[in-house]
Order: C-alpha cells, then structure tokens, then sequence
C-alpha cells in the first residue's frame, strides 16, 4: 500500500512515519506539509492513501479532499486530525476513516486494514440464470440481459434485450435468490440493480426510475423510494 502524509506539524508527520514503518505491507511515498502540495504528490505519486490532517495553512484537508474526489486516480482518505467537529464532514466526503490526534498504533492499523479491504479486487461475480418459458419451450436468460420483471396476477414476466419471456418464480423468490442483484421499486416490479441509472419525479408528486437499456420508466412506490435512493447514493459514492 502506497502511502502519502500531509500534515504541516513536522512532528506529526514524524509520528505517522515511525507507525506506519511497523507494517510490512505499506511504503510511505511522501510526506508534504500543505494542502497544494499534497494535490501535487497525489498526482505523481499515484499514492492509494493519504493520511490528511484538516487544520493546515492555505488549502484545507477537507479542501483538498474534495478536489481529489473529482480526479480519476483518487486515493482512499483517512483524516488524522485533533478536532472531533470535522467527522461528520469528513465521511461526507468519501473518508475511509478519522483519526484524532494524538493517533494511536491500534486505530492506525484499523484505518489501514479497512483501506486494504476497499483496494482489494472484487471477487469476480459468476453469471446468474432466470429460467423461463418461451411459448412451449424452456429457456434460460442471463440477468445480466434482463431490463425489468414486471408481475401479473398470474405470471411475472422478464422483459430483456430480446423481447419478453415468462418465469414460474415469484417476484419473493427472485428476491430471495438474487436480492444483492435485483432492487424492488414496486410490489409488481424488480430491477437489476446495474440498471438503475436515475429517479425522475413528475408533478403529481409521482417518482418513476430511468433504467438503461430501454425507455420504459417504471413507477417507485412509496414505501421503497427510501430504499432506492438510499441505494443510488451508496452507487454514486
């Protein structure tokens, strides 16, 4: 893990250097003592981490957070700081942790650990199957493919790339089987979750979700607009 320091106290920056030497797994890029050369050593030094302090003269650690945030290469932050008000703020921006000064061996070995979990690669997810019915034959259709599954008081059909086939499933045992895949807008109406791109709300107070791959903007109840927006603000971050 490549680690970058930015605190304008030298002996601040001393402390982290001598904590983090402790780790096998981690090797300190640099260490800068304001928030313009901090933007400067992130943009060379490509670091996966920067250890922000808050309070420094010029451009700010939450300042510089926010511009990082905007770049295509940015680096987790953990905030070491000695001020407890910034917290809030600070997970706002995206923070992996917040340290308060002085920082401690343990709490710095839990914000590292907790960085290394967001670097590591995701599992590669297997291909998940619907099985479904085309007139007299059964077939299978990736969910992948799938735009949206809509349910009847008889049947739920799952309407794909290539027209619109009929499951024997449930939207409930959809759900069950696939709930980390499939969000539920409506008790009629589960999406793949890599489709939800948006929410439009009309002026009769209706929210309707745009999805990708096709024009159809199904309706979000009520209940579950908690749900989805919650979810679209957890994607965006």
């Amino acid at each position: 893990m490549r680690v970058l320091i930015a605190d304008d106290e030298p002996l601040a920056r001393a402390r982290l250097g001598t904590l983090l030497a402790r780790r096998a797994d981690v090797q300190v890029v640099g260490s800068v003592a304001d928030g313009e050369a901090a933007l400067e050593a992130c943009a060379t030094l490509q670091p996966d981490l920067i250890l922000l302090d808050i309070e420094m003269p010029g451009l700010g650690g939450t300042a510089v957070a926010r511009r990082l945030a905007e770049t295509p290469t940015r680096p987790q932050v953990v905030f070491c700081t000695a001020y407890e008000q910034h917290a809030l703020s600070a997970f706002d921006l995206g923070a992996t942790d917040y340290l308060l000064k002085p920082v401690r061996a343990e709490r710095l070995d839990e914000a590292l650990d907790r960085v290394a979990t967001r670097l590591r690669p995701a599992p590669v997810a297997q291909p998940a199957w619907l099985r479904a019915r085309s007139g007299a034959d059964e077939v299978r259709v990736r969910l992948d493919d799938v735009l949206y599954l809509l349910a009847d008081e008889k049947y739920v059909a799952v309407h794909h790339g290539g027209g619109m086939w009929l499951i024997d499933e449930s939207l409930r045992q959809l759900e069950t089987m696939h709930g980390d895949r499939l969000v539920r807008l409506h008790r009629n109406c589960l999406v793949p979750r890599e489709r939800l791109l948006g929410l439009r709300t009309l002026s009769d107070g209706r929210v309707l979700a745009r999805l990708s791959g096709t024009e159809v903007t199904p309706e979000v109840s009520r209940r579950n607009l908690p749900a989805v927006r919650q979810l679209l603000r957890a994607d965006a971050d």
